[in-house]
């Protein structure tokens, strides 16, 4: 096999795409060296990308949007849409448990073919194949500011006014050490904020008590 369908480049060598869609639990020959070289085109490629697409972007809106699309979950998607899983080569352990459904298999696969083409082809002919399998999701990609998590997005409306930064307290953590609830309050005197948010983590109920203070504000009626 030199193609696989919805990916455009024929391979040279097919044995370099049957490695790279050779999951490691089918034995010493496998596509994880493959993958670790599609990772870094890759996340060059997709850098670049954004870069050309999002001029008036500072460095952590251009890092949240690459994370967006080079992460496992995304991966995974574009893999399941390019139906890589009928084509990957599985242990008969890693069959019978689905392995060809799992999303870190797909996502690695999908890398590997990365690395795989990189090596057949050339720089270019793996640019273009990663442009054209993650274009469609990039053209969705929300603006910068939308992806950036509730705390730093509070955090900025704050210090924009000339506001202190937000205390967080927890006031409560309850149930076994397996099953902790947290459950913190996220309090702005100035702003008029007292809000709380309940998670499994401190961190997480941080979070929550942040995405209720963020709904409080815009809530506010305009004067």
């Amino acid at each position: 096999m030199r193609e696989i369908p919805g990916i455009p480049y024929s391979f040279k060598d097919s044995e370099l795409l049957a490695l790279a869609l050779s999951h490691r639990s089918t034995g010493r020959l496998n596509n994880e060296r493959l993958e670790f070289l599609g990772d870094s085109v890759l996340n060059f490629v997709i850098s670049a990308r954004l870069f050309d697409l999002n001029a008036d972007s500072n460095e952590g809106d251009l890092s949240r949007l690459r994370a967006r699309v080079v992460r496992g979950d995304t991966l995974a998607v574009l893999a399941t849409g390019l139906k890589l899983g009928d084509y990957i080569r599985l242990g008969e352990g890693e069959l019978k448990s689905g392995g060809y459904k799992r999303n870190s298999i797909l996502a690695n696969a999908l890398e590997a073919i990365f690395g795989a083409i990189y090596l057949d082809g050339g720089f270019e002919s793996c640019a273009e194949v990663i442009r054209h399998v993650c274009n469609p999701f990039i053209a969705l990609l929300p603006p910068a500011d939308e992806l950036k998590d509730p705390k730093t997005r509070l955090q900025e409306w704050l210090q924009g006014r000339g506001y202190s930064l937000p205390e967080y307290n927890v006031l409560s953590d309850e149930g076994p050490p397996h099953k902790k609830k947290f459950l913190v309050q996220c309090v702005s005197q100035v702003a008029g904020i007292k809000v709380t948010g309940m998670s499994s983590s401190r961190r997480k109920a941080e979070q929550v008590a942040a995405s209720a203070a963020l709904d409080f504000i815009a809530a506010i009626p305009k004067k």
